[in-house]
């Protein structure tokens, strides 16, 4: 790595997950073991708090203590990201208003689909939960300037029928022309990855 310096990507994972999930494992692999060294980056992904207020300062203060050269997010994690302001950053099929998903987020006991730092496999979702995160979602739009609508970028899957077309149109409505769309699903998958993510980092010139 002489002669090279070593750059940081922050992934925010979406609702459920952590951040021991199989993208970021093709995300290790990728900007790791497969990269050219001038293109090696190490991948800090953390456990996303379920209270998106918490979440909120957590990854805050993540992101400032890390200070990575990209921040990327799915998913829920792209509503994350996209506020993290000031840093350059990739929103993957955000989704911007978890609260309306009714059967992700509702009222119950849950499953993590992947193994979390905690040790804990199952997390409940309270009637304060679903406030919380319709509190984060009428002012996650807020504060955007003029420089920061050049460093957020949007990638849309024309075949995601989780999210749907509200959250391509917020993100145009907010970063005008700085979306696109690709094809595929709502997963990151490594397709994804090597036809439209890596490309768009590439054009970035940050990694």
């Amino acid at each position: 790595m002489s002669g090279y310096a070593l750059r940081k990507i922050l992934y925010l994972h979406g609702f459920a997950s952590s951040g021991a999930s199989g993208t970021v494992e093709l995300l290790r692999k990728w900007f790791w073991e497969r990269a050219e060294p001038a293109h090696r980056a190490v991948v800090v992904a953390p456990d996303i708090p379920l209270d998106p207020l918490v979440a909120e300062k957590t990854l805050e203060a993540l992101a400032y203590d890390e200070m990575p050269d990209l921040v990327i997010g799915t998913s829920m994690g792209g509503m994350y990201a996209q506020m993290l302001h000031g840093f350059p950053r990739i929103c993957v099929n955000p989704s911007f208003w978890t609260s309306k998903k009714y059967d992700i987020l509702y009222v119950g006991k849950h499953k993590w689909l992947n193994k979390r730092k905690d040790g804990e496999t199952e997390f409940h979702v309270t009637k304060e939960t679903v406030a919380h995160f319709q509190e984060l979602e009428s002012r996650q739009f807020d504060g955007i300037d003029d420089d920061d609508r050049m460093l957020c970028h949007g990638l849309f899957g024309d075949a995601d029928t989780l999210v749907g077309p509200e959250s391509r149109e917020a993100f145009e409505q907010h970063y005008p022309g700085m979306s696109q769309t690709f094809p595929g699903g709502h997963q990151l998958n490594s397709e994804v990855l090597a036809n439209t993510l890596i490309p768009c980092i590439r054009s970035l010139n940050v990694i």
